[in-house]
């Protein structure tokens, strides 16, 4: 009987009953300790972007960051004709809102978003521009609310393609967000084509960046081509690193410089039935160089 006791204690205690000693845990083996310790201390969930993205601007929102800046820069003559953009009826520069996108792909479609938005409008004769960045997918609904509130009905877009890829993209952000546009029905100048019918024979392409050079005299010292700012923004996703997207705020912000630019000088064109006018000094600091 004291052997069977002794035993049954020796069971008792193996299976973590009282009355026995515990019994040790397993070690594991060091490679494994050290992939589990990892792999534990930073789950899935709880992973974020430790760094704070100042260069972004302030924070309005969980994961949305706006960043402005104002500029001397008197507007066109007030109103001016839009005929060159096909529109019959004269244009109020206070009513103009220069729009240009940073997406996470060129394709389109419900699989791309705009992760950034920048806007820029004459206040009298000071330029404002407007960028908002979402740094999570979860700041999307505030950056679309936040563009609704820009727009009125009397509101015209001025982009550069921006009727082809631009709007179509937003329009199909905020269906996905069951939002009702405020794009749908606005007057819209997109200065792609009145430069297509203008220069297509003389320049050897019509992109935004020919059409700046030859206009307006700009030319971009590193400057972080659109098609490299989906891995900027991915970059900062998930390492953290914000270097390459200002670069893409510094890019989007001289679109939106150029897109004003480029309409003053449409503006002036018409003004002098055809002549060559440059749009004067206000272009000067456009350029990054």
């Amino acid at each position: 009987m004291t052997d069977l006791a002794a035993r049954l204690r020796r069971l008792r205690g193996q299976a973590g009953m009282a009355g026995g000693a515990a019994a040790p845990a397993p070690r594991l083996p060091a490679d494994l300790s050290r992939l589990l310790a990892v792999r534990r201390s930073t789950p899935a969930r709880q992973r974020s972007v430790t760094n704070t993205p100042t260069g972004l601007g302030s924070e309005l929102a969980p994961g949305l960051w706006l960043a402005e800046a104002t500029t001397d820069w008197p507007s066109v003559p007030l109103p001016f004709d839009a005929s060159f953009a096909k529109i019959p009826e004269r244009i109020d520069p206070a009513d103009m809102l220069f729009l240009d996108t940073e997406t996470t792909g060129l394709a389109g479609g419900t699989g791309t978003r705009a992760f950034m938005i920048g806007v820029a409008r004459w206040h009298g004769a000071r330029f404002v521009l407007s960028q908002l960045t979402i740094t999570a997918l979860a700041g999307e609904a505030a950056m679309l609310e936040q563009l609704r509130a820009w727009i009125t009905p009397a509101t015209v877009l001025g982009t550069y393609n921006g009727k082809s890829y631009d709007a179509p993209l937003l329009n199909t952000r905020f269906r996905l967000e069951r939002m009702s546009s405020p794009l749908q029905g606005l007057r819209h100048i997109d200065l792609l084509h009145p430069v297509r019918r203008r220069w297509r024979a003389h320049w050897p392409n019509c992109k935004l960046a020919t059409t700046e050079r030859q206009l307006l005299g700009v030319v971009r010292e590193d400057d972080l081509p659109g098609s490299q700012a989906p891995a900027a923004w991915l970059r900062f996703l998930r390492a953290g690193d914000p270097t390459d997207l200002y670069r893409v705020l510094k890019h989007n912000a001289q679109d939106l410089r150029s897109l004003a630019g480029v309409l003053s000088h449409m503006v002036a064109l018409d003004q002098t039935a055809g002549g060559f006018t440059p749009c004067g000094g206000a272009l000067g600091h456009l350029s990054d160089n």
